[in-house]
């Protein structure tokens, strides 16, 4: 089996997933698709341990054909930033921008350092001495949100407005900033960058300013041949696609951040452009568009994790990597908790929020498919820690922490979103 059939057929799994989730379980669809990739997982590793490596043998070879960095950060990536990016309305993220700004800038730098430096002395204490510089890109890389899962829960019980754009925002924005961070500290890991202030901060500034600017240029052009499509509804989806195809790509080329380039030129696209190309005479023209990449970001995060799935049946996972993956869960949640705490108790002297706003940002920060995307990017043979190579290591901690994220917190989010509903219709 090659790697262009796998893909295949795990595409075909995770609509089958999705098409039988919506008779069956009638969850959230992130979540079903999450759970039944983890229990095919397990399956497929009874199945090893059972019957050897007859069942596992093609899967092992078509995966070893494939360049996780190449497919998931300079490919899939793109795509899966622009569709958010798309999502987001910047007229109802307006009355709350500095919040945001903050929780996306401050909460993600804070979130790294406090989970890195925390992994570090807790893993040395157990007898895993992970270098600091592993566990800051640990740290980089489980910081930042998901928002798909949630954000669905969220508007599907009606949550106060404050909460959602909250929620909505940081998500939103903070991949952006995540992935910069991760890059960041991977060209330190890997690249031989000198690990200086000045060094670490010009890498930082120049991939983020590059790739902001780089997304203005991209809208731009996009911006123009959209008011030009003649009203084509097809040319226009096409042009849109080849923002995060071809200009995803150049970005990677010119060693800017192609991810913030994604999501500013998504933004503008989604707030600037739409409104401008919008024919009052044929309205499902834009919902065409809307729905084709809201159906592709879901496509491509259930594609994700089917693959992450299917690369740790491939793997020797021990007990004791799997405990220290659980480890992480309230290493994770703990300084989610103080990141976005932090700022609230600032915010709070200047306006009244709702009273689980931190407690919902806390437990509602779901980690998903760029998490595993960068964790999956880590290279192999560099560090083999107790016999096992440290990115095996740091992907199963990623993979244990992002479905507890999604499956555990995503389905139980909902109290505390009904309490929030209770005391903004008693405070009216």
């Amino acid at each position: 089996m090659n790697a262009w059939y796998l893909l295949c057929f795990l595409s075909a799994l995770a609509v089958l997933i999705a098409f039988s989730n919506q008779y069956i379980l009638k969850l959230q669809t992130t979540i079903a698709i999450t759970t039944g990739s983890v229990l095919i997982s397990l399956l497929l590793m009874l199945s090893y341990n059972l019957v050897g490596d007859e069942i596992a043998a093609p899967v092992t070879q078509a995966m070893s054909t494939i360049d996780f960095n190449q497919l998931l950060l300079k490919g899939m990536l793109g795509f899966l930033l622009f569709a958010g990016a798309l999502e987001i309305d910047l007229h109802a993220l307006r009355k709350q921008r500095w919040e945001i700004t903050i929780l996306v800038l401050f909460s993600t730098l804070a979130s790294t350092f406090i989970v890195g430096y925390l992994a570090y002395w807790l893993l040395a204490m157990l007898g895993w001495p992970v270098p600091l510089i592993y566990c800051l890109l640990f740290g980089a890389l489980i910081s930042p949100t998901d928002p798909i899962a949630v954000l669905a829960i969220i508007k599907q019980m009606k949550a106060p407005e404050g909460i959602s754009i909250q929620v909505e925002g940081e998500s939103l924005f903070n991949d952006g900033v995540g992935l910069v961070v991760f890059t960041t500290i991977f060209a330190v890991a890997f690249s031989g960058t000198e690990p200086t202030f000045g060094s670490v901060a010009e890498l930082f500034m120049g991939d983020a300013v590059g790739g902001i600017l780089f997304g203005f240029v991209l809208a731009l052009i996009g911006h123009v041949l959209l008011c030009n499509s003649l009203q084509n509804a097809n040319i226009r989806l096409l042009i849109t696609m080849m923002i995060p195809s071809a200009g995803f790509a150049l970005a990677n080329l010119l060693d800017i951040s192609g991810a913030l380039a994604m999501v500013v030129a998504g933004i503008f696209i989604g707030n600037v452009t739409r409104a401008k190309v919008a024919n009052p005479d044929d309205p499902m023209s834009s919902h065409y568009i809307n729905s084709f990449w809201h159906a592709t970001d879901s496509f491509l995060n259930s594609l994700l994790f089917l693959l992450i799935g299917m690369m740790l049946v491939t793997m020797p996972v021990s007990m004791a990597e799997v405990g220290l993956g659980l480890l992480m869960v309230p290493v994770v949640l703990l300084a989610r908790f103080i990141s976005v705490g932090m700022p609230f108790s600032l915010f709070r002297r200047y306006r009244s929020y709702d009273v689980n706003s931190v407690r919902i940002l806390t437990w509602g920060g779901l980690r998903g498919g760029l998490a595993l995307a960068m964790a999956a990017s880590i290279p192999t043979g560099k560090m083999v820690l107790n016999g096992v190579d440290i990115h095996n290591l740091i992907l199963i901690i990623t993979y244990i922490v992002v479905i507890f994220s999604i499956v555990v917190q995503g389905l139980t989010i909902a109290p505390m979103i009904r309490t929030s509903i209770k005391a903004a219709e008693q405070a009216k």
